[in-house]
Parts: C-alpha cells; structure tokens; sequence
C-alpha cells in the first residue's frame, strides 16, 4: 500500500505519520501479480467511465453518486489493498474529478487547505455545521445536489450520531459527579459536541480540557466557548503520552477520531496513559469507524481520506493489552447504524 491517502504528519511532532497509518493498513498479505493489478485498473477504467457517461447525460446527480459509491466499495472489498491504494491515482487523474469535486466537502477533504486529512473544518460539513452553511450557499448547483448526498452517507450519519452521544456522556456523568466534574477531549476538533451540553451551558462543570494539535482549532474553541468550563489546550498525542500528569486527573476522557489513524502500539500506549488519568469511577471512551463501512471506497479514492477502519476484535484486543480487566468494566459496542464502534472504560476504584 502506498503512502496516498494521508500524505502529512498529523500530530505535528511525527509520531503519527502517513507511514505508520500505511504501515497498518495492510491487511495479510497475499501474493499477487502484475497481471492482478491490470486487470484491477481495467475494472476500474469501466467504473469511471460508465459514471463519465451518466455525467455526460446529465443524469441526477445524487443517483450518480449513490451508484458510483457503490461500485468502488464492492471493488474495495474484493481486490488486495495494496491493489487497491496503488489505484487511488488513477481516479485521482481522471476526468471526471472535477465533477465530484464540485461538492463541497469532497473538495475540502481532497484538497486538506489545513495540511492534513480529517480536520475539524471537515467534520463541520459532516454535522452540516452553521459555521459552513454559507460556504455551501456558495457552492454550484452541481455541488448542492452532491453535498444533499455525501452530507448523509453513513460514515457521516455515524459522526453526527457520534457527536451527540458525546454530549449524551458528559452530560450524565455531571448528572453522577456534580459541579466538580472535569472532562477531557483528545483531538477536540472544534469541540462540536460541547454545543449542546445543558451541563455546559448549566454550568455544572468544573473544567473541559479540549486538546487538539491545530492552533486553528485552538483558536476557534478558545472563541466560542470564553466564559465557560471550556479550556482550549494546544497539544497531540504526544503530548499526552510525555507530559499528561501536568494536565490532571478527569472523571471522563474521551477520543472520538484519533483512533481512526493510531496504530496499534500507539493506540495502546494512548489508552494506558488515559486510563491513568482517571479518577475513581473514571471512564474513558475511545470511538474508531467499523471495517465494512460503505462509503470507504468514495472516500478513500475520490477525498482522499484512508482511515484505519477496525472490528470488535481489534476494539478489544486494544483494551486487552491496555488494561488489568479486574480493575475495569468495559462495554464494546455498534453505534446505531453500526458504522462507529465505541469502547468505554470504566474504573472499578
């Protein structure tokens, strides 16, 4: 597998890095030959010829979409992923590019104006944020119509699900702990979640730590939410693994899009560090996409974007490796449409 996909550094001090996301997106290796990739991409040529054609016949394009999506997924599924990564250029420079990349968050996601794939700019066109609303006004009607389809796809049904069960735990554990309750958000984004929280917004919180490597997310959080419990914190994974005891202790801690680009090894290492930082009763929830999800076919060749995609078994052989299962109670679980996987990590003392 190539290193297309995820083309910088994303915690800014090379930890996690395009090689190691590549590194352990192989699956287990197959051989295969010359012979295997050419008739891969003659495949491929078909796919993106056929949906030229319905382009050229203007036909609908929501129906375009939906169709071409499901034929690279079902190609995805089927060929060797290193088959496969080594395709992603020839979408890349074919025609029809400039078709999709009228939607606005394909554009955003393909071009990465913030250096890097998955940003919180990019989330806000997933939750059809206001904060994006005129930049979509602004678009052409070609975009309209396609963004009213991927706005919807269920990879971005599963993060807006995701944000609002985010929301859902801070608020009920405040329910539990009282004014005192302390929070942390790693790779907060632009904190999204936190716009609902009647705890918030109650003032029923001591203090949310929102730790992200972006100083624009930074910047934006420290905006929106002065006055409140909201502390905006320039800081990566690395951060968290060399200096988190200066940070404290929280009764909730939470990373809800890291995981999607930690190896393994780092993963681990992330959580062991989280769970001791948690108070009595602490929880710790980690959410990473669910290999099998639909849209990664689109969203792997025509945005860019290559995501370390994991099963349960992978959920739990990463808190198995994290924790004494003794001193913890661990629930495993599908959000709704069964595109996110959650594990929360509850400290028995």
């Amino acid at each position: 597998m190539g290193s297309v996909g995820v083309k910088t550094v994303l915690d800014g001090e090379s930890l996690i890095t395009a090689e190691s996301i590549t590194a352990n997106l192989r699956r287990r290796r197959s051989e295969y030959s010359g012979d295997a990739f050419e008739i891969a991409r003659a495949e491929l040529g078909l796919i993106l010829t056929m949906t030229h054609q319905q382009i050229e016949q203007a036909r609908d394009p929501a129906a375009i979409i939906s169709r071409l999506m499901s034929r690279l997924n079902e190609m995805r599924s089927k060929v060797h992923p290193d088959i496969w990564h080594a395709l992603i250029p020839v979408v890349h420079d074919h025609p029809i590019m400039a078709y999709f990349l009228e939607d606005p968050l394909t554009r955003w996601s393909f071009e990465k104006p913030r250096g890097y794939s998955g940003d919180a700019q990019l989330l806000d066109y997933i939750y059809c944020d206001p904060h994006v609303a005129q930049d979509v006004v602004n678009a052409s009607e070609l975009g309209k119509a396609l963004y009213s389809h991927t706005q919807n796809v269920p990879s971005c049904l599963a993060a807006r699900e995701r944000r609002d069960l985010l929301t859902r735990y801070v608020d009920e554990i405040a329910d539990k702990k009282g004014s005192e309750t302390e929070i942390l958000a790693i790779a907060a984004g632009h904190l999204r979640e936190a716009n609902n929280s009647l705890a918030l917004r109650d003032g029923r919180l001591k203090r949310w730590v929102a730790l992200d490597q972006d100083p624009q997310s930074v910047g934006l959080i420290s905006r929106d939410f002065a006055g409140t419990a909201v502390q905006a914190v320039d800081g990566s994974v690395r951060t968290m693994l060399t200096r988190s005891a200066k940070l404290g202790e929280f009764d909730f801690i939470y990373a809800s899009g890291l995981y999607d680009y930690l190896a393994d090894n780092v993963a681990i290492k992330l959580t062991r560090t989280c769970l001791r930082m948690l108070k009595p009763k602490g929880t710790f929830l980690f959410a990473n996409y669910a290999e099998g999800n639909p849209d990664a076919g689109y969203r792997e060749t025509f945005m860019d974007w290559v995501l370390l995609l994991r099963t349960e078994a992978d959920m739990w052989n990463i808190v198995n490796a994290s924790v004494d299962r003794n001193t913890v109670d661990v629930q495993v679980f599908f959000g709704e449409n069964r595109n996110v996987l959650y594990a929360a990590i509850e400290k028995k003392e």
